[in-house]
């Protein structure tokens, strides 16, 4: 989770590959109508063949509970 657009940049820059953690979803925050689109498989990685979908922030406290999420990120790089 961070301000819209950074939060790409940090994943690709310190997750993307890395194999001790796995996107489920990115937080559609600050940018209008981007909920329910995905962050493009071209951009997120081999590990995500369909890309990484972007769910509205309210939604967020469900999606941790459906997917047993036990860490959300925040970046302050």
């Amino acid at each position: 989770m961070d301000a819209a657009g950074r939060d790409f940049h940090n994943f690709n820059m310190v997750c993307r590959d890395a194999p001790d953690s796995r996107a489920i979803a990115f937080a559609a925050n600050q940018i209008p109508d981007i909920a329910g689109r995905r962050y493009a498989p071209s951009l997120a990685g081999a590990d995500y063949p369909d890309g990484i979908p972007i769910v509205d922030e309210a939604t967020l406290g469900n999606l941790c509970g459906d997917e047993n999420i036990n860490r959300v990120v925040v970046f302050r790089l």
